[in-house]
């Protein structure tokens, strides 16, 4: 292994993390700078039932009705996210546990879920492309973020095996685009889940208190449905 691709899977990478966790730093720093004002209506349910409720939301696709409706979108949520969390695994385990991608069943596994997630960032696109609603509303960081995040993924199937000595360029392009993500992604879209947590622990919190979350029972809302067709 050559000192550059040392130097970039080690130094360069804790440089970019580092970064990272200093934006991130400074970003909840001004978060926490607003005092949150607790609801001034009375309490008719539970706030911390609804809070936990809406942190818990992403895992419970039957709970909103675009995936419930659709669950190949939920399917693709989960494999895509999935694939970063290996590619990121990736990273790690390169430059500090590298005898775990001496077992070739591993290797297998990863590239198979990153390759995944490949194709799941190409229907993404293709769709983002094709659907008149959503090039409305996307922004040039959409269409970049989630470039750059399939373009990565490909650079980690070809790098995960880990064998320099058959050339290092795959790596080189792996780890050279983690260092730029790292450096990137506080100012992206993708930084959207450092802010998750806060939102609907607060959204949860809310409507916890005001008593639509948990929603009811099934009969509670054939009760309402009945009453509503009545009107």
């Amino acid at each position: 292994m050559s000192d550059f691709l040392k130097i970039l899977e080690n130094e360069v990478q804790l440089a970019a993390l580092a970064f990272l966790a200093l934006v991130y730093t400074v970003r909840l720093g001004w978060i926490f700078r607003f005092k949150t004002r607790r609801d001034r209506t009375a309490a008719v349910g539970n706030e911390r039932a609804g809070a936990g409720y809406s942190l818990m939301n992403v895992a419970m696709p039957w709970a909103m009705e675009s995936t419930r409706k659709r669950p190949g979108f939920y399917a693709q949520f989960v494999v895509f996210h999935i694939g970063v969390a290996a590619a990121i695994a990736g990273t790690l385990i390169i430059p500090y546990a590298p005898g775990l991608f001496e077992i070739r069943p591993v290797v297998i596994l990863f590239q198979a879920v990153v390759a995944a997630a490949f194709v799941v960032g190409l229907v993404r696109l293709v769709r983002r492309l094709t659907n008149p609603v959503l090039r409305r509303i996307s922004s040039p960081d959409d269409y970049f973020s989630l470039v750059l995040l399939i373009v990565w993924f490909a650079a980690a199937v070809a790098a995960l095996p880990n064998r320099p000595e058959k050339g290092e360029w795959p790596l080189i392009g792996y780890f050279g685009l983690t260092a730029f993500f790292l450096i990137y992604v506080p100012f992206s879209k993708i930084c959207h889940y450092l802010y998750y947590p806060f939102t609907r622990f607060y959204l949860g919190r809310s409507l916890g208190h005001r008593g639509a979350l948990p929603p009811k029972g099934t009969k509670g809302r054939k009760t309402r449905r009945a009453g509503e067709d009545a009107a």
